[in-house]
């Protein structure tokens, strides 16, 4: 059974509703630890002094805030301690907005709210209140001592939490320099078709469960293998800094063809090798007796 991590109330005007919070989700990211390759023994992280190499009691850390390289404002506890927002049990409601205005850059965490006592009546007149008419609440609220902006949205009979990036934190996208230059770049009508052609031909209703992170599943099975004692050979990666660059008509046209071929034979073809620009090529050196050379094979 889940367990909340934090216990207090929903508050919009003078109503409040009881909830407690849960997250919503279990990451399953493969950890690993650092050991000795030589004994096997899992290595120990020390706080070294790197002036004197020498080792640092916890008690005698500080926390020191860089100005420059090798300058630091050293903050005291009591000093951060003083700033620390007043812990309150209350999420406190500031707005009503609609879904679509915010940006999906904006979410971070994602949580459950579920009624406390004496609070499923409440709860489920917000619910069906923003359900119908199809609002978002953004909230403030106080969890381990720190404030967090969050999003608060009906999710079937279930009313969602989300922690949210403020503005500040999301990197604007024009200083992406690489940006700009796919800005000046021209498309062409028949590329822009197919294209739409393409997207509409690998359109559907989005199924979660149909997606899984294959890279964690073949490094469980590596890791399974390798501790039934199997020896495991490694292959050499390709090199693909040569390869010559696709042209992009062609690239589309073959995908556009793989997705008919998949719809039309139920099965799910083996990928075609689009049409690729042959790389220029310098003239070769004439020899006395060669022979000419046949065209490439389309």
């Amino acid at each position: 059974m889940a367990r909340s991590i934090w216990t207090g109330a929903i508050s919009f005007g003078l109503v409040t509703v009881p909830v407690k919070l849960y997250s919503a989700v279990n990451r399953k990211t493969v950890r690993f630890h650092q050991l000795n390759s030589k004994t096997g023994v899992r290595i120990s992280q020390k706080r070294v002094d790197s002036s004197t190499g020498d080792e640092v009691a916890y008690e005698d850390i500080v926390k020191g805030y860089e100005l420059s390289p090798d300058r630091y404002v050293v903050i005291e506890p009591d000093e951060l301690s003083s700033l620390e927002p007043k812990k309150t049990k209350t999420i406190e409601i500031e707005d009503f907005v609609e879904l679509t205005d915010i940006d999906p850059i904006l979410y971070d965490h994602p949580y459950y709210l579920a009624p406390g006592a004496g609070g499923a009546k409440p709860y489920r007149l917000l619910l069906e209140a923003m359900e119908e008419t199809g609002r978002v609440a953004i909230a403030r609220v106080v969890i381990r001592s720190k404030e967090a902006l969050v999003a608060i949205r009906p999710m079937g009979d279930v009313l969602g939490m989300s922690t949210m990036l403020f503005a500040d934190e999301v990197v604007d996208p024009d200083k992406v320099d690489e940006l700009a230059a796919a800005r000046d770049v021209d498309t062409t009508k028949r590329e822009l078709d197919i294209a739409k052609q393409l997207i509409d031909s690998l359109a559907g209703p989005f199924e979660p469960d149909k997606y899984h992170d294959e890279y964690r599943d073949q490094v469980l099975n590596l890791v399974e293998r390798k501790a039934a004692g199997e020896e495991i050979a490694v292959q050499p990666d390709a090199d693909e800094d040569d390869a010559p660059v696709p042209d992009l008509m062609a690239a589309l046209k073959a995908s556009l063809d793989q997705v008919r071929d998949r719809d039309a034979g139920g099965e799910k073809p083996k990928p075609k090798a689009a049409a690729k620009k042959a790389p220029a090529k310098k003239p070769a050196a004439k020899k006395p007796a060669a022979k000419k050379k046949s065209a490439a094979k389309s």
